[in-house]
């Protein structure tokens, strides 16, 4: 039998969009939206610029995906460049637009390559941020996990402690930083169980359009995938192929392993994450997706 012969679809999954900074990159995300709604995830996010940068744009998006397509819609929210008050006005204002879940993270710093230094009267890191957001009303709260160790952290044991500090701070589930080794996720995942984390781990699927693009999302990117990319730059078809098999062989490793929840950066593009999930066996409702995003 081939890997994907006859595989029951029985995964959840989960769509992360970044916030579209232009009438056209607007259009393309909705129909990404629309393209990916059939699929029927668990919920979808939408990414906070660095500093704040993306937050009306992130806010717009959150709710207007909530309000017209009825899926369930997260919002991320950082600890950077806002006071505790403005953080927790800002989770006030979700709840009445009737945003239930928040992805709290401490965030990056608004220029690539400083150090994080938090508000003079902020939450300094996500844990502080998490225990904030549940004094403002119960939210569903994801943080984030790092199968290769977070680049502040002083070691993997203080990482995987800190995450286990946001869970007893009240976080349901922990989803992962893109990656491209599956055993380090394992590792990571049977490292966290045995620290305690009870939580559900989500592992962080990139589908790749090149490695250059990758770089700016993963820790590091292993020699094979180099060399597998290296020579298709002017093949953009091809591209698409070879990253759509090596997702989908890491997906299919990991259903192996025993994962059936999985989180793709979409990257506000549709058709790899349509196919990994078609070859993971999760197959797109038969009526169409303008049936199920309604108003757009």
């Amino acid at each position: 039998m081939t890997l994907f012969a006859d595989l029951p679809g029985d995964i959840d999954i989960s769509f992360e969009f970044f916030p579209p900074k232009t009438e056209a990159m607007e259009a393309t995300l909705w129909e990404t939206v629309q393209a990916l709604a059939p699929y029927d995830p668990r919920f979808v996010c939408v990414t906070y610029g660095a500093g704040g940068s993306t937050r009306q744009r992130t806010h717009a998006t959150v709710e207007r995906i909530e309000t017209e397509t009825g899926i369930p819609a997260a919002a991320h929210l950082t600890c950077v460049g806002a006071s505790r008050g403005e953080v927790l006005d800002i989770a006030r204002h979700y709840w009445a637009a009737g945003i239930r879940h928040i992805v709290a993270l401490r965030g990056d710093p608004p220029v690539q390559g400083e150090k994080f230094v938090a508000h003079p009267d902020g939450f300094a890191n996500a844990k502080e941020l998490t225990a904030g957001l549940l004094t403002v009303a119960p939210f569903e709260i994801s943080v984030a996990a790092y199968p290769e160790v977070h680049p502040d952290a002083v070691s993997a044991e203080a990482d995987l402690a800190f995450l286990k500090a946001k869970i007893d701070a009240g976080a349901k589930r922990a989803i992962t930083q893109t990656f491209f080794d599956v055993e380090a996720f394992l590792r990571f995942r049977d490292a966290a169980v045995a620290a305690g984390i009870g939580a559900e781990i989500l592992p962080g699927i990139l589908p790749i359009a090149n490695v250059a693009q990758a770089r700016k999302f993963a820790r590091s990117i292993p020699p094979w995938m180099d060399r597998l990319f290296d020579g298709l730059d002017a093949q953009p078809q091809a591209r698409q192929l070879v990253s759509a098999t090596i997702a989908a062989e890491m997906c299919r490793t990991l259903y192996a392993e025993g994962v059936r929840q999985f989180h793709f950066y979409t990257l506000n593009r549709a058709p790899l994450t349509s196919a990994i999930c078609h070859l993971l066996g999760r197959k797109a409702a038969l009526q169409p997706a303008s049936a199920l995003v309604s108003g757009i």
